[in-house]
């Protein structure tokens, strides 16, 4: 809290200072801040003061300005970067490293990104080049390739001597050794390194059982392997088994955010590069395929009303207590979606565990649909003084709870097993599903047992 009241007191300066014009105090405020910190009072200034802002910035500070905005995002980065000359933005991104400028010029238009590349020196606009062929979150897009490595043929002291005379090393808890051809062999410490004698081998101390991502690895699941070993960097590997780069933890936490964001967005039918402040115009344009579909498959459920439509015309009350059994499985059925899509993403959840997963979840959907069941059919035969009635909305609750435990599990289980995004498509299918099983089921009840229901009507 404490850290959000002093970046609103340093948002409302910023404002100030620039609302008067004051341009070497708005400098002198923001060359004060950390990156992280510029990020989010670019990210809630207005379009014109946050260009000013950062135009300023980045002719006195270029480095800290392009920290700020990759902190921002790459799509916004980019939008802030997109409306400047090719030969400043070269400049810009060649303040920061490699794989943050590839991820920044990728957002860019593709004729202003060529530009850009163009015009960078040639050893980083390389560098970026072989970066940008990677597909898009792979380890090899947001690796590191300017990694230090260290030859298995040194001994502890030539090594330490390697370290000392290369000081731009972005990770040097571990150190990786390599052959004369780059192929990674081993990993050695730095506290290692530290505590043997100098004339030791490499070969002695260095740890040949080494965990490693190749470059056409998903991020997803680098971030995965960082997590579960409690790395602090993963060297990334080519097919070959030669050392192409390094990812490292703030890499991963943001893959890890991003992830994380992009799927709730999913379950919830939204684009995954969303934003509070996207265009209104852009919004609609993402937000529209999903509640199209949304549409269509709607028209499922009221099918089926439509089909038990005799039933309603003769017992009306029924169409009172038909919202209830559709919302508590649409419900009941997010609430496992939620937990299934988040197992599948941290590789909590296979198909060797699935029986397991599914065994609870149908035994908790179960449990609940007889415990609110009986709830709604004490409701039921209070409110309308129909019994029979009560329990119908009891028994078909149940049933449509044990249908959303079950959809709730095997749905994202057989998108992942198609290769599809099981946050994608999971939440409009199993709604649908729950509200077709739910209708269905008290509806049918209720024709099955229509003349015991006649007298309610």
């Amino acid at each position: 809290m404490a850290t959000q009241r002093r970046i609103d007191l340093v948002l409302d300066s910023v404002k100030r200072l620039l609302r008067i014009g004051a341009s070497a105090n708005l400098l002198n405020l923001l060359q004060k801040q950390h990156p992280a910190d510029l990020a989010q009072i670019f990210s809630e200034l207005p379009d014109k003061e946050r260009d000013t802002a950062f135009s300023l910035l980045a002719e006195r500070n270029g480095r800290l300005a392009m920290e700020a905005i990759s902190e921002l995002g790459p799509e916004s980065g980019a939008a802030l970067l997109a409306t400047r000359s090719a030969d400043e933005i070269a400049r810009l991104a060649q303040e920061i490293p490699s794989d943050d400028a590839a991820a920044l010029i990728d957002y860019l238009p593709e004729e202003l990104s060529a530009a850009v590349l163009d015009l960078m020196r040639p050893k980083e606009s390389g560098v970026v080049e072989n970066l940008l062929e990677y597909d898009e979150q792979t380890a090899g897009r947001i690796m590191n390739p300017h990694v230090f490595a260290l030859s298995e043929d040194l001994t502890v002291g030539e090594a330490i001597t390697e370290l000392q005379t290369n000081r731009d090393v972005e990770m040097v808890f571990y150190l990786y050794v390599v052959d004369e051809r780059r192929h990674l062999v081993g990993v050695v410490s730095l506290r290692r390194l530290l505590l043997v004698s100098p004339e030791t081998p490499l070969k002695r101390i260095m740890t040949a059982d080494l965990i490693s991502a190749r470059v056409d690895m998903d991020q997803e699941e680098v971030a995965r392997q960082v997590a579960s070993y409690n790395l602090l960097a993963i060297p990334v590997v080519d097919e070959e088994n030669k050392l192409a780069g390094v990812i490292t933890v703030d890499d991963v936490i943001d893959v890890i955010k991003d992830e994380a964001t992009e799927d709730i967005y999913r379950l919830a039918g939204v684009s995954g590069d969303e934003r509070v402040f996207t265009p209104a115009s852009e919004t609609f344009r993402k937000r529209l395929p999903t509640l199209a579909i949304q549409l269509v498959t709607t028209f499922a459920a009221a099918a089926v009303v439509a089909f038990f439509e005799p039933t309603i015309a003769k017992v009306t009350a029924l169409a009172v207590f038909m919202p209830i059994v559709a919302g508590m499985g649409a419900t009941a059925a997010t609430q496992t979606l939620t937990v299934m899509v988040r197992g599948l993403a941290l590789g909590e959840l296979t198909w060797s565990s699935a029986r397991k997963a599914l065994l609870k979840e149908v035994s908790v959907g179960v449990g609940n649909g007889i415990l609110l069941g009986v709830v709604a059919a004490i409701v039921a035969w209070a409110a309308k003084g129909d019994p029979v009635l009560g329990v119908l909305l009891g028994f078909a609750m149940i049933i449509n709870l044990f249908v959303a435990a079950a959809a709730g599990t095997l749905v994202p289980l057989g998108l992942r097993a198609a290769n599809l995004d099981p946050a994608l498509a999971s939440s409009v299918v199993v709604t649908t599903m729950t509200d077709v099983v739910g209708f269905g089921t008290f509806l049918g009840l209720a024709t099955v047992f229509l003349r015991y229901l006649a007298k309610s009507g």
